[in-house]
Formats: structure tokens, sequence, C-alpha cells
């Protein structure tokens, strides 16, 4: 078998790279656009940028956006955590599979209908005990985490199998319960997962429109939905600052990160 031409194979890495990463340097490159065009450069300029921070809407819905985002992974990676150790460890008990079922079903099921579901159950909840008072963070923030559970679950279960047995036997062989064996053997051996999982939970919350479409109510607007309302009147250049300053935060973020983890190796 012959070996694929060292052209072709860079022209098509080329081509695929060109594909990812030319709209997002484009956009970077227009955040700097004078004009309030979106499609024509009229000179270099900051201009966006003093109008991002002075656009109180947007600032407002990106801490708002911040704010849910942080607390839905703390809490997906706290409760995905005991279930994807319980999908890993435990043998097969009376309703595994039942269990199994409901914690992936967010993976399957539509957030239209998930998102829907959430709301007649917020809406029922009102009427018979009168809480929640109304739709905000705290629905958003339920409706993520129900969500975002099921993946945290998934990368948990997946390094814990791989993990080897005999450090925490060897640990319960000494004396050691088996929550402190957990807390003291499992989760830094894991941590590494449970960084990635945090991560992925902050993203889906973070990116998420039709949960937070359902569940949010007034003064509770994520930056998502913000923009999304936003595109409809055609999109000011400031949304290009925006998505600049996200795209810069993130890549340092994931630069240092991917350098700690090589030196930790």
């Amino acid at each position: 078998m012959t070996a694929p031409n060292p052209f072709l194979r860079a022209l098509v890495l080329l081509l695929g790279y060109g594909f990812l990463y030319v709209p997002i340097l484009t956009l970077m490159v227009f955040s700097f656009n004078d004009s309030a065009m979106m499609t024509s450069w009229t000179g270099f300029s900051f201009r966006w940028y003093v109008e991002l921070f002075h656009d109180d809407a947007l600032l407002s819905a990106a801490r708002l956006s911040f704010l849910i985002a942080g607390m839905t992974a703390t809490a997906a990676v706290i409760i995905g955590t005991w279930a994807g150790y319980v999908l890993a460890r435990m043998q097969r008990f009376r309703g595994f599979y039942l269990y199994m079922g409901l914690l992936s079903a967010p993976l399957v099921i539509p957030e239209v209908v998930l998102g829907i579901s959430l709301l007649l159950m917020f809406v029922e909840l009102g009427t018979v005990f009168g809480w929640p008072g109304g739709n905000g963070i705290f629905t958003i923030w339920v409706g993520h985490v129900t969500l975002c559970v099921a993946y945290v679950a998934i990368i948990v279960q997946s390094r814990i199998r791989d993990l080897d047995r005999s450090l925490e036997e060897a640990a319960l062989d000494l004396g050691a319960s088996p929550l402190k064996v957990f807390f003291t053997i499992t989760v830094p051996l894991i941590s590494p997962a449970l960084l990635a999982a945090w991560l992925l939970a902050f993203t889906l919350s973070l990116d998420d429109v039709v949960i937070a479409a359902f569940l949010s109510g007034p003064g509770y607007t994520t930056l998502p939905l913000e923009v999304f309302s936003r595109v409809r009147l055609g999109l000011k250049p400031e949304i290009n600052a925006l998505a600049t300053l996200f795209i810069l935060v993130v890549g340092i973020f994931v630069i240092v990160a991917n350098r700690m983890h090589w030196r930790g190796r």
C-alpha cells in the first residue's frame, strides 16, 4: 500500500483548518473595524470595544450567564461524579437500567422537550406551593444542571473504569472507610476528568439558548438570548468585539491548562 502524498495530506489539512478558523479570524479582524458595516473595512479602531463596555444590557447578560454557568458546572460535577461512580463501580442492582436510562435521558431528549417539561413543572409548583415565584436564575440553573449532569457522569464513569483498583483496595485493607478512600484516593486520581467535566458543563451552560428561553423571566436574560434577540434586528460590530474577547480568554486558558497538564505529566 503506497503512502499518501505529503503535499495532498498538507493541502487537506490546510483546507480543514482553514474551514474551521478563517471565519473566526475574520470575525476578530472586523472587531477592529471603524465602520458600522459588518462586511466593509474602513480603518483600524477600538470603537466597538469602547461601545461594548458601555452596553449595559450586554454586560448584564454576560454577568448573569457567567454566574449561572459557574453554579451549573459546580453542581453538575458534584452530582455527576456520584452518578458516574455508581455506574462504574456498583454492581447491577434492581432498577439499574432504569437508573441508567433516566441519567442518560437528557443526552437524547431534544432540548425543546426538556425545556417545556421543566417549565410545566415549575408552573405547577408555583400553582400548588407558590414556589418558585417566577422564572429567573434558579429555574435556569436547575434546567442547565439537569442537562449537564449526564455529560459529567459519562466522563467520570469512563475515567473511573480505567483506574487501577489496587490502590483503593489496599486502602480498604488498611482500615480506611469507603468514603475516605473515595475522597483521598479516587478523587485525586480522577481530578483531570473532573476538571474536563467542569469545563464542559460550564461551556454547555454558557452556550445554551433553548432551555434558557423557556426558563428565563423578565430581567433575567442570558448572553446567548441577548445576542440571539439582536440578530433579528441586525448585528452590530460590538458583538464581534465581545466574541473576540471570549476567544482570547478561552484560548489563553486552554494554552495555560495544557501547559500545566504536560508539566504535571
